[in-house]
């Protein structure tokens, strides 16, 4: 079968669909399992829970954050594998979307209510980063990776001890997380610039505060 090419048209309508997915609907999955399937839901007392429940839903916000990201790097993407790297990292964040939401259900809590705003205000950073060049959105993935590492690592601190399925689910994305960071450096992602790393950790913390409550 012979392979088929998209046109600027087609993979506009692909990421519209995409960016719903994610916000209001279920996105496409990857074949990997979810980290904490099988394991036996927690006693956690309703304090540990709404904490979790709290942790979780920041974990959500950012991944659709990365999603929106990922969707508008590879919309104006330069290069065809640069393009296929950003989608294939971006289908790996809809595993960590799906786990944060499946584990945001079983605690009976919700996503962020203000999910739409946070995919908006990602995807036009990310489709910018890629209007500048490869090597910077490729440089840009590769920082908020790494913040994302840091962020993941300070809530793994901050998780009660008892929660054993959604501890398990933020190594699983604190590892995937790690490996994006490295394959957009190896595949020619410049570092940027200190100002800039800097107005990204402020924005991030904004995020993460609001999303904690709402």
């Amino acid at each position: 079968m012979a392979e088929r090419h998209y046109n600027d048209i087609d993979r506009l309508l692909i990421g519209l669909d995409q960016a719903l997915r994610t916000v209001f609907g279920k996105p496409d999955v990857t074949e990997r399992r979810d980290p904490a399937a099988g394991a036996d839901e927690p006693e956690l007392t309703p304090e540990q829970a709404r904490r979790s429940s709290a942790l979780m839903r920041v974990d959500h916000a950012g991944e659709v954050c990365a999603q929106a990201l990922y969707q508008g790097q590879a919309l104006t993407a330069k290069l065809p594998n640069v393009r296929a790297s950003m989608e294939r990292a971006a289908a790996e964040e809809n595993d960590h979307l799906h786990w944060c939401a499946n584990r945001l259900n079983d605690l009976g809590s919700h996503t962020s209510y203000l999910n739409p705003v946070w995919y908006l205000g990602s995807f036009t950073i990310g489709a910018l980063a890629g209007v500048a060049g490869d090597k910077w959105s490729l440089g840009f993935v590769a920082e908020t990776e790494r913040q994302v590492v840091r962020h993941l690592e300070q809530h793994l601190t901050r998780l009660p001890a008892e929660d054993v399925k959604s501890r398990a689910v933020l190594e699983q994305m604190r590892d995937d997380e790690y490996h994006h960071a490295t394959t957009a450096v190896e595949a020619g992602g410049a570092p940027l610039p200190a100002p800039v790393r800097t107005l990204m950790s402020m924005t991030s913390k904004v995020m993460t505060s609001v999303a904690y409550w709402i």
